[in-house]
């Protein structure tokens, strides 16, 4: 009895444990209001082997995503605004086994393809890594954005409905201006309810 008592504990425990991983991988931070900025940053979102070569997305989506990413590059280096990518490395424990049983293993850190892909090396002045969908949620990229003065962000990348809806969103609660230029991103599903989501909290679309 006490035996099958503990085996029902450890697995509710470990059922919490999961949950956790489940809940911060989608969650979306707050921070500091960042008052009066200027600048501008593009914002690069998982561009990277292993979602961009291996992701669910067809060819022809990437090929123009691709184009429309090129172009948004090339306009931030004539204007003189930074690029900065994030890219997604699962380092949380929790997190980990979540991204291992539900997400074929996919960018848990020190996996391979975890490096920007082929397209798009070379295009950022500015590299991070994040650990769940929302890319502010470590405050490096508070950080950063905050020594360039930056306010507004335009963002591509993928995917729409996760990881760029999630950190625009966090972007929004912090009083950026957040612009996604919607041919430069990817999404795996219909984005009716992330783009809802989004514009009701006065994220722009481009």
């Amino acid at each position: 009895m006490l035996f099958l008592f503990a085996l029902v504990a450890s697995s509710l425990i470990a059922l919490v444990w999961l949950a956790s991983g489940v809940r911060s991988i989608g969650a979306i931070s707050v921070g500091e209001p960042i008052g009066d900025r200027e600048e501008t940053a593009l914002i690069l979102i998982d561009l990277q082997e292993v979602f961009w070569n291996q992701g669910p997305y067809s060819e022809a989506s990437r090929f123009e995503a691709e184009a429309v990413i090129q172009k948004e590059v090339n306009h931030a280096e004539l204007k003189g605004f930074p690029v900065i990518a994030v890219r997604q490395e699962w380092s949380i424990p929790s997190t980990m086994v979540v991204a291992r049983l539900a997400m074929k293993g996919q960018a848990v850190k020190g996996t391979p393809g975890t490096q920007l892909a082929e397209p798009f090396a070379g295009m950022a002045d500015h590299v991070l890594v994040k650990r769940v969908q929302d890319a502010f949620e470590t405050g490096e990229l508070d950080a950063l954005l905050s020594s360039l003065g930056v306010g507004r962000l335009r963002i591509v990348g993928l995917d729409l409905n996760h990881c760029v809806q999630k950190t625009a969103l966090a972007a929004r609660n912090r009083g950026y201006e957040v612009t996604i230029i919607e041919k430069g991103t990817l999404s795996s599903a219909p984005t009716r309810n992330a783009m809802r989501r989004m514009t009701s909290k006065e994220v722009v679309f481009q």
